[in-house]
């Protein structure tokens, strides 16, 4: 990947990132983009915890798609997006606080790419962690 093509990558990847309303409700936000890796974040609000006063599952679920698609959004600036395919979430202490998500794409093919990643609280204690295949969709002329 050349430098221009790996740049055009990260700016289509936080360009689109506006377009995924569901995740700007939830407040995440982009801290890194790299070719092939990206770094968000969410701070969470009353509304976004279980019972426990933790962050619901849902929401850490949906900090790793939305961070796992956009690693891979960033090898596939002439897409039309990248959509989720699989999904395996490890849940393995409570999220608190901001949570801070990180993914790396494990291989990039021309359609299929595969993910991996995890979610910490603020003092790096691992909440989940998550491996996934997501898949680029082919601009169509129109889009």
């Amino acid at each position: 990947m050349t430098r221009s093509t790996a740049q055009e990558g990260v700016e289509f990847a936080r360009d689109y990132h506006k377009k995924v309303k569901f995740a700007a409700h939830l407040g995440i936000e982009q801290i890194v983009l790299e070719p092939g890796v990206a770094r968000m974040a969410c701070a969470l609000q009353p509304h976004m915890t279980n019972s426990w006063g933790i962050a619901h599952g849902g929401v850490i679920m949906t900090l790793l798609d939305v961070t796992l698609c956009m690693a891979a959004r960033t090898l596939h600036p002439h897409s039309a997006g990248i959509m989720t395919i699989e999904l395996s979430t490890a849940f393995i202490d409570g999220g608190k606080g901001t949570l801070q998500s990180e993914a790396r794409v494990l291989r990039d093919g021309r359609s299929l790419i595969f993910v991996e990643g995890e979610v910490r609280n603020e003092d790096g204690t691992l909440v989940a962690k998550a491996q996934g295949t997501v898949r680029a969709r082919q601009a169509k002329a129109s889009e």
